[in-house]
């Protein structure tokens, strides 16, 4: 049985989709079958940061109402082995409930080893929908005040919802960054209350992969994709000293 990973952040700008998309790689690269599926009906933006703008023909939604079978609706990566994306439908059905959305979720955790979740940011509606669907959650933060706040915000709503297995992911880190705001990573980590699995460096490397559409993981040297490695080994449970940024 896989397990499901809700990736979420408090707020948006926190680099949170490019998180879900450079993770999934890197697990799928351990030879874990990882399938995302972006829950974010408003915006839809993972299949862009996957490099999947093209052939995406069904949705969950799709699956939901049974045209088309589970096992047929998400396409399969053609250059990362392992991978697999289900998208977003562009509004969310007006009939969706948590309990069937989370017996879809299950259904493909049968058949995958990593299920990832692609919440929108906030804890609105959508948030609370699919939540309770998560095995465990990763929230996404930067050194921001706001985002600090959001994400304590988000831990306390998750636990609320029964989703106790939290880690943190502080993302967009800098040596200068952190000296100006004043800010260690262990502070944000008692802000946010969840339990670190990784630092990912500012990296310009980042937005240029996603404007090309291509995943980070195929772009080239560029300093946030080995810290995304590091945080795919620990998941799976591997003790991995934190690097330096």
């Amino acid at each position: 049985m896989g397990t499901s990973v809700l990736i979420t952040s408090g707020k948006g700008g926190t680099g949170k989709t490019a998180c879900v998309a450079a993770i999934a790689s890197a697990l799928a690269c351990l030879g874990h079958r990882t399938l995302c599926i972006d829950c974010d009906a408003a915006l839809r933006n993972l299949d862009l940061t996957l490099g999947l703008a093209e052939g995406v023909l069904w949705d969950f939604s799709d699956v939901l109402s049974g045209d088309i079978t589970a096992s047929d609706a998400p396409v399969s990566h053609p250059k990362i082995k392992n991978l697999s994306f289900l998208s977003a439908p562009a509004a969310l059905p007006d009939d969706l409930s948590p309990e069937s959305f989370r017996d879809m979720v299950r259904g493909y955790c049968e058949n995958y080893d990593y299920v990832l979740l692609d919440s929108p940011a906030g804890i609105g509606p959508g948030f609370r929908l699919i939540a309770g669907s998560a095995d465990m959650a990763m929230i996404v933060a930067t050194g921001d005040l706001t985002s600090l706040r959001d994400g304590q915000r988000t831990a306390m709503e998750l636990n609320s919802l029964g989703v106790n297995e939290l880690r943190l992911l502080v993302n967009r880190v800098s040596r200068r960054s952190f000296r100006k705001i004043r800010r260690s990573v262990d502070e944000v980590i008692d802000a946010v209350g969840a339990r670190l699995i990784g630092v990912v460096s500012e990296d310009r490397a980042v937005s240029e992969a996603l404007n090309l559409g291509t995943p980070l993981m195929l772009y080239g040297s560029n300093r946030a994709w080995p810290q995304f490695q590091n945080i795919a080994r620990r998941m799976t449970g591997e003790r991995i000293p934190l690097g330096k940024i």
